[in-house]
């Protein structure tokens, strides 16, 4: 593999120098390193966002035909045969017009879509695809996903408000309600997986899953943290649910009681925001929960036929089993009622993660703790 890249590793470098030839002829020698710098950040965010919004666009259309292939009827199968569905939705979205209400606050109208798309975005700075394919490599990584995970909820606070609707008004404290209820529980989760790592570094978490007598044994999938640590792992999963509003604790958008929530007054490319905001913390739950209890980038099982397989393969591949589990719940489960929603959040799993809390750090100072 790496004879057949090496054409392409020639050509980038020759540009990276041509570029650095011309950076320094424009700036001068003491301030092209800084521009060559800021420049390599962008390419380095563009390869993480590029593939991320095309994850994002094809994800409704693996959501419309898994759906469809399991209750029994087809998915999209026209345009292009299907493939080309999310590509012609966009382009629909994008030459809509975008209508402002008489009444909304517009700059807050406008910047609502921008809230919420912002946090699913940037939490991805920190996220590790291997040992060392990671944008920003801080110690405070999980810290830093906490942090800006949790102000997506101010987008849709704001674009109920601002578009000066009941009916969006109700929604957004709806789902405002409900994410930070949910946000508590997944936030225990993620003490207790810092507790047995040690470490808030999400590529030293992952590391940490790759040792223990199981693993020196080859069954490194038994040293996950998904085993000794599976009442929290099923708390993150269906914690991950709620926070993202997908069904079945989507109430904000159960059409037949509050219309379409905090985004019912949203069209054309501002509403497609907050759609891709959706997809898009899916898939950043969907690889947390892949990195601090599967695993991460770390084969099954420690041979020459599983090593051979690169570790952003095994990542990407545990991370769409558990993205196409949040669609199989969608065509599984019934909506739950709004107070259905509130009791398990707070009465339910706010004190399984305490006492699992509890339990762990117990644990972990006897004898037979299994993270020594």
């Amino acid at each position: 593999m790496t004879a057949l890249l090496q054409p392409l590793v020639n050509l980038g470098t020759w540009a990276w120098g041509l570029l650095g030839a011309l950076v320094v002829g424009l700036c001068g020698q003491d301030f092209a390193p800084y521009v060559l710098y800021a420049i390599w950040i962008l390419i380095l965010i563009v390869c993480i966002v590029a593939p991320l919004m095309l994850c994002m666009a094809y994800l409704t259309l693996l959501e419309r035909k898994v759906i469809g292939w399991m209750q029994v009827r087809h998915g999209p199968n026209r345009v292009g045969y299907g493939w080309l569905q999310p590509i012609a939705d966009g382009l629909k979205l994008l030459v809509k017009e975008i209508i402002v209400p008489a009444g909304a606050s517009k700059f807050l109208f406008v910047l609502a879509p921008i809230m919420a798309m912002m946090p699913a975005l940037a939490a991805w700075a920190v996220v590790p695809f291997g040992p060392e394919m990671v944008l920003s490599n801080i110690d405070a990584g999980l810290l830093y996903i906490m942090a800006i995970t949790s102000m997506g909820v101010y987008g849709v606070i704001v674009a109920g408000w601002a578009s000066n609707s009941k009916y969006a008004f109700l929604g957004a404290m709806r789902a405002s309600a409900q994410m930070v209820s949910y946000e508590i529980a997944m936030g225990f989760c993620l003490v207790v997986v810092l507790m047995v790592s040690g470490s808030l570094n999400m590529t030293d978490i992952v590391m940490g899953q790759g040792k223990g007598m199981a693993a020196d044994r080859g069954l490194t999938f038994l040293s996950w943290n998904w085993l000794p640590l599976l009442p929290i792992f099923v708390v993150y999963f269906i914690s991950s649910l709620a926070e993202t509003n997908r069904h079945p604790f989507d109430v904000v958008e159960g059409e037949s009681e509050i219309v379409a929530g905090h985004m019912v007054e949203y069209s054309g490319m501002s509403f497609a925001m907050f759609f891709l905001a959706e997809y898009a913390n899916m898939w950043l739950v969907a690889i947390l929960a892949v990195l601090l209890f599967l695993g991460g980038w770390l084969p099954p099982i420690d041979s020459a036929f599983f090593n051979w397989i690169p570790g952003w393969i095994w990542l990407g591949a545990k991370t769409f089993v558990i993205v196409t589990m949040f669609l199989w719940v969608r065509a599984t489960f019934p909506r739950f009622r709004y107070d259905q929603i509130m009791r398990l959040g707070w009465k339910i799993f706010i004190p399984v993660t305490l006492v699992w809390l509890v339990v762990v750090g117990g644990w972990m100072q006897t004898s037979y703790s299994i993270w020594k």
